[in-house]
């Protein structure tokens, strides 16, 4: 482990890139388009310096501008498929993930941890179109995901425990579980048994069981789940019927990874 670059030093980062790197990120779902003005607030750059790095991501083809307003351009999705072509665990994962999901009949997901987020960086959906979160590059909070659960199960207990104190459950739907005394047990639960498993708490009718992925030091470093709807198979079904085949295909990619 190379400590020169995991701690460096101030005067080693580029600034620039940091903040330019912010204003991307100040867009999302919900703020699609945004002011100069909206930047500088999201961001905490002023306004002229936000209206700098608006108009040169703009001529570098990633961000667009249009009556007063900027939104992001389809080139910054080169920025997701240089990691998903160049990353190793996307590439190990596909193979043996279309085989779960084709094997079964039902969508497959891999995801990592992003801070408090989980991020999706394979799927498969085996025909079966079960939820529009279930692509590479979509990210969800982890809290009420099967795959997220899996993970935080995996986190120290001072990792855990600042999680749970900085986390702000919503009640996205009406399962989602918000208590945090609650959700710790669910998490403690999905540490105990080796899996996870959600019931709607994402999205209604999406039902989600989830095993943990290592690599070959027995660290956990992905989650792999099924996604079924409810209508087609009861959250009491799945660890019958899904969890066997999820154990196969985990045994055999923490061999490879």
């Amino acid at each position: 482990m190379d400590t020169e670059i995991d701690l460096p030093a101030r005067r080693d980062l580029i600034a620039g890139l940091e903040k330019g790197l912010q204003v991307i990120e100040a867009f999302d779902q919900e703020r699609s388009r945004l002011s100069i003005a909206e930047v500088a607030e999201r961001t905490g750059l002023t306004r002229a310096a936000a209206r700098r790095y608006l108009i040169t991501l703009t001529h570098l083809g990633y961000m667009r501008h249009e009556n007063k307003l900027f939104s992001l351009t389809p080139m910054v999705l080169r920025l997701g498929q240089s990691y998903l072509h160049s990353a190793r665990l996307p590439r190990v994962v596909q193979p043996l993930l279309y085989r779960l999901a084709y094997g079964l009949g039902e969508a497959a997901s891999v995801g990592v941890l992003d801070h408090d987020q989980l991020v999706c960086v394979a799927a498969v959906s085996a025909g079966q179109l079960v939820s529009a979160t279930l692509q590479p590059g979509t990210r969800v909070p982890a809290y009420c995901t099967a795959n997220g659960r899996m993970l935080l199960a995996n986190l120290t207990p001072q990792q855990l425990e600042a999680f749970l104190a900085r986390t702000q459950p919503e009640q996205i739907t009406e399962h989602t579980i918000v208590n945090k005394e609650r959700l710790a047990l669910e998490i403690a639960r999905a540490s105990a048994r080796g899996y996870a498993l959600v019931d709607q708490e994402l999205e209604l009718g999406l039902c989600t069981i989830a095993v943990p992925l290592k690599n070959f030091r027995g660290e956990v470093v992905a989650a792999m789940n099924i996604s079924v709807h409810a209508g087609r198979m009861p959250i009491e079904q799945m660890v019958e019927r899904c969890l066997p085949a999820l154990i196969k295909i985990q045994v055999e990619l923490n061999a490879l990874l």
